[in-house]
Parts: C-alpha cells; sequence; structure tokens
C-alpha cells in the first residue's frame, strides 16, 4: 500500500510517499528555520503562511523523488494534531483536496504516534526493520512533548509519566537563548556542549521521587543564574520589541555576555542535567514493566548524548533481551514519512475521516487501560 503523507504541524511543510508502514520511498522536508531565526522561535502566522506558499510544491516533488504518479498513491495521511491551528489547517486542506480529487481514502494521524512510528521505518534503498517487541517502553521528547509511554500493541498506549512544566526540546530552546548560542536551541545546544565538561557545574535534577514524571523549570532556571553572573551590566534584561510584532513573537536580540563565559561547559552541564533524569527513569519504567524494547522518538532523539546515554543505560542494566531502538536522525524531527508510516497502522484500526473532519491543535496521545 503505497500513503501519501502530510505534514504540517508547526513549521516545516513535509510530504513522503511510504510503502506498507516502513518502506520509505520519498521524504520531502521544506524548513522554515531562518524565517524564525529573527525572533528566537516559530511564529505561527508566518508558519502558516510559509506552508500556504510550500505546500503544493513539496508534495509534486515527494511523489516526483518516489517515482509514482498521483493515481498511484492508495491513500492519503496528514496530520490532525496537535500543533499550530493554522499550520494543521494548510495540511489538512491541502490532504482533502488530494484525496477527494483522487477519490481515495484520507487517513487522520495523531503527531505524537507517528513520531512514535518513527521507530518502524526503514532508511530509503534499505530493507525494513524488524518491528520491535511488545511491550515496549517510549521516550518521546520533543519542542512540545516530553512523555513516557507503555505501547502494549498498536494503538494501545499508557502514559506512565510526562513533563510538569517545560518539555525538553523547549527547555534546550531556552537554554539556548540564555546562552545567546540562537534557535533552534537544540543542535545549538549540543554543538556547544561537545567541547565542554558537563560536570563543571552542578546543576539540579529533578527527580521527583520514584515516579516517571519529569521537570525542566529547576535547570533552567539554575542555567539562568549562572548566566547572571557572565551578563554585562548594561544588557537588558529582555530583547527590546522590534519588527512589528508584539509579546513573545518580537524580533530577537542575544543577551550581550562576557567574553570569558565558559559557554561550552554550561551547555554540556545543562545537557547532562537535562538527559540524566530522562535515561534513568526511562530504564527504570522498562524494567518495571518487563518491556522487551526501549524505544526512542521525537525531535530531541537527534540528540546524540540523550542517544548513546539511553542506549548504553539499556545494555547496562537490562541486558541483550531488550532492544534499544532509536529512529534515523531525519526521522527524529518533523517529516511525512512518519505520518504515512502511521497511517499504514492507524488504517487497521479504521482511523479514516471524512470530509467533515478538522483539525485538534490540542490533540493527546490516545491511552488505553491496558
Amino acid at each position: 500500500m503505497l500513503i501519501l503523507g502530510i505534514e504540517t504541524s508547526c513549521d516545516e511543510t513535509a510530504a513522503a510517499v511510504v510503502v506498507s508502514g516502513q518502506r520509505v520511498r520519498s521524504n520531502v522536508v521544506a524548513s522554515q528555520i531562518a524565517r524564525h531565526q529573527a525572533y528566537g522561535g516559530v511564529v505561527p502566522e508566518l508558519a502558516a503562511r510559509g506552508h500556504l506558499t510550500a505546500i503544493l510544491p513539496v508534495v509534486q516533488t515527494a511523489l516526483d523523488d518516489a517515482g509514482i504518479g498521483r493515481r498511484e498513491i492508495d491513500g492519503v495521511a496528514v496530520t490532525e494534531g496537535p500543533g499550530l491551528a493554522g499550520s494543521l489547517l494548510v495540511g489538512l486542506n491541502a490532504a482533502k483536496a488530494i484525496a477527494y480529487g483522487l477519490d481515495r481514502p484520507l487517513i487522520g494521524v495523531n503527531h505524537l504516534e507517528a513520531h512514535v512510528y518513527a521507530n518502524w521505518l526503514s532508511q530509503p534503498n534499505e530493507p525494513p526493520p524488524l518491528p520491535p517487541p511488545f511491550p515496549l517502553v517510549c521516550l518521546l521528547v520533543s519542542g512540545g512533548h516530553s512523555e513516557l509511554i507503555l505501547m502494549t500493541g498498536h494503538g494501545h498506549y499508557r502514559h506512565l509519566g510526562r513533563t510538569l512544566d517545560d518539555a525538553a526540546g523547549e527547555a534546550f530552546d531556552k537554554g539556548a537563548r540564555l546562552l545567546g548560542l540562537g534557535y533552534p536551541g537544540g543542535p545549538a545546544v549540543e554543538t556547544a556542549a561537545a567541547g565542554g565538561d558537563p560536570t563543571r557545574f552542578d546543576l539540579p535534577r529533578a527527580w521527583l521521587g520514584d515516579g516517571y514524571d519529569f521537570s525542566f523549570s529547576g535547570v533552567k532556571t539554575a542555567l539562568l543564574r549562572a548566566v547572571a553572573a557572565y551578563r554585562l551590566p548594561d544588557a537588558p534584561a529582555d530583547p527590546p520589541a522590534a519588527g512589528g510584532l508584539a509579546g513573545p513573537f518580537r524580533e530577537h536580540t542575544p543577551p550581550r555576555l562576557a567574553a570569558e563565559m565558559p559557554v561550552a561547559d554550561l551547555a554540556a552541564s545543562f545537557q547532562a542535567a537535562i538527559v540524566e533524569p530522562l535515561v534513568v527513569k526511562t530504564v527504570r519504567a522498562a524494567g518495571a514493566f518487563a518491556a522487551r524494547a526501549v524505544l526512542l522518538a521525537g525531535g530531541v532523539a537527534a540528540n546524540r548524548a540523550l542517544r548513546d546515554a539511553l542506549a548504553a543505560r539499556v545494555r547496562e542494566e537490562l541486558g541483550d533481551g531488550v532492544q534499544f531502538r532509536s529512529p534515523p536522525f531525519a526521522y527524529c524531527t518533523d517529516n511525512a514519512a512518519m505520518i504515512a508510516g502511521a497511517a499504514n497502522w492507524a488504517l487497521r484500526r479504521g482511523a479514516q475521516i471524512g470530509w467533515e473532519a478538522d483539525i485538534t491543535p490540542r490533540l493527546q496521545l490516545p491511552t488505553t487501560t491496558t
């Protein structure tokens, strides 16, 4: 089955063609990073306008790269949510038009579920991987979500824990801004941390007892205090408004910081304080629920420190009997291959949606009690 996937939940305009939920024939992503860098984050209105310009060329490129015509598609999958309302609408309306014009089923996909199913995807020109065994524990970490999930079968999820404040990706973005590293924050912090000492600054870890919830507001505040010692006296506490946008969407001016500030050590210490609780709680949950596999998913799954630390701890504490899976880097951040891949499994659960379907910006991962 050939599924065309469309993803526009935030600022990436993406389309892909995937065969039978695993084999990727094409995966096209049009990034808007340059558009939003001046503001230090995504501006929803600008993101939606960017999708309007890019969506049709991106879809056509995905079909061309897959070497197929429109009528060879068996179904059209699109992100229903969660995400930015304006961005989601562009993708949904494009998917409706394509599916209606071709008389093909329209499949609504939960963006969070798609991140999980990125672990089922193959690299281009490689055979599909063997599906991970159930039950499994998945750490889903992105700019908007940090969740620990027990998955007992396709479509059967149980939340074990989640962030009580900032998501891990959001914390990385805010930390990068404090350090003057720019946007997007995750890759910027990771690059700076590569040359730093993660033990130089003793930043706090929020363990929150024996549960599986996370918290990153404390380490963010600790970083703020550490950076304050290096902030130049005449530096404003907040960047001035500019660019005609108000509030959180004003143009971002990096803080003026002393040249001797140990950015690499601060970045490494900050990254370690985020990674350690994620790794420890995930492995503890996998042991407690007799998981046969541990999955890593979401945009933050592209962080090598997290991937390496989680893989090592799974191997050391759970042994060879428990698999560790993380998606290829191209499928960690937002993409349409994961949307098309997840649609294959969603179709089996009757996820085809009608023409009256609407977006759900605050959509959650569906949970069951089993």
